[in-house]
């Protein structure tokens, strides 16, 4: 539910290219098709990629297509390169990371995880959870000429928790992140609560984590006008007052939320 694989090869390499401060133009894109898989499904998959790569202004220009014989892949596995522009003067670093910076995020948590949960282990959910997949160059470019952004990493796999690990990591600065300010679907809660998942290690496929001058209000209103940036949030704040990354729970306490030592599950991307 909310996209394909052939949509989410497209968002992917969008978003990767996004997060430099560039402007994806253009999409090259190869298929490994196994022998059998249905010709409905891969005309569905690649009306997804078609349809995606318009909606972000991006033109495919190249692809190729091999078959490997059955058993030899596990139905279609598509890889996707792209090409864009840097405008001048764009420069996003963690270097540029500080103290005070604030921490803000497009939209809710995990969504893209738990749909995937759902699926693969027959939950039923009702409503089911949606996969947030969505290609966020032009959000990514208004925020650019609106705010003062020093830096900004999609929150795929490994989630939120991870990209802030290795901020840290990068510029020994400590995070603290606010339990209450994060936006979460009812949905994505009771999957955390019944499997047992923890939230801020979740895969998004359309989320991003900036961060910006301090107390940038105005930035997150002008985000929320976008549909991809409605619930915005500003969710913690960079500190040297303390080392490592953190959550401040919603009783005040303070819990480490340290680097993964093994992938995350599921595997989605």
């Amino acid at each position: 539910p909310g996209g394909d694989i052939g949509k989410l090869s497209v968002t992917g390499t969008i978003n990767d290219v996004s997060m430099k401060g560039a402007i994806p133009k253009y999409l090259l894109i190869t298929y490994i098709i196994e022998e059998g898989f249905p010709i409905a499904n891969l005309k569905t998959i690649t009306e997804s990629v078609q349809k995606t790569a318009k909606q972000a202004n991006v033109r495919i220009i190249a692809g190729d297509t091999k078959v490997v014989e059955k058993g030899k892949a596990d139905g279609i596995y598509i890889t996707t390169t792209g090409i864009g522009i840097l405008p001048p003067d764009t420069k996003l670093s963690p270097k540029m990371v500080k103290t005070g910076d604030t921490v803000l995020i497009n939209g809710t948590i995990g969504d893209h995880a738990v749909a995937i949960i759902n699926a693969r282990e027959n939950l039923e959910l009702k409503p089911a959870p949606k996969s947030d997949c969505a290609p966020l160059n032009e959000l990514v470019q208004i925020m650019l000429k609106n705010g003062k952004v020093h830096f900004m990493r999609d929150a795929t796999r490994g989630g939120i928790a991870t990209i802030l690990n290795e901020i840290y990591a990068e510029t020994g600065l400590g995070i603290i992140i606010e339990e209450n300010s994060l936006p979460v679907k009812n949905e994505t809660s009771v999957i955390c609560e019944l499997l047992g998942l923890e939230l801020l290690y979740l895969a998004n496929e359309g989320k991003l984590v900036a961060f910006v001058e301090d107390n940038d209000k105005q930035l997150i209103e002008i985000m929320k006008k976008h549909p991809f940036g409605k619930n915005a949030a500003i969710i913690g704040k960079v500190t040297d007052k303390l080392k490592g990354v953190y959550l401040k729970t919603s009783i005040g306490g303070l819990r480490p939320l340290p680097m993964l030592e093994s992938d995350p599950l599921p595997r989605i991307c």
